[in-house]
């Protein structure tokens, strides 16, 4: 018999176990939620735009904010400069 220097090879298992279960509970989370994104576009949703408000959700709101306003800011900038190059031309 190999010496396996008292590793419990109980409680390996039993973590090992736990993981596995765990794994097969978000693959059958995630197909409940692919079924609701495809429930949502056959009532004519854009996906798209669900995932991005999902993920706005998760966002805090202060932070969400200033990054609007930097977007916001950003493509203000941008818009100045086109117009100063199509004057300049």
């Amino acid at each position: 018999m190999t010496n396996t220097a008292g590793i419990p090879g109980n409680r390996i298992c039993a973590f090992v176990e736990r993981v596995e279960r765990i794994d097969e509970e978000i693959k059958a989370l995630n197909e409940g939620k692919k079924g609701v994104f495809v429930e949502a576009k056959g009532e004519g949703f854009d996906v798209k735009v669900i995932r991005e408000i999902l993920r706005l959700r998760k966002q805090d709101r202060d932070e969400r904010d200033e990054r609007d306003s930097l977007l916001d800011l950003y493509l203000r900038a941008m818009e100045c400069a086109g117009a100063s190059q199509a004057n300049a031309a």
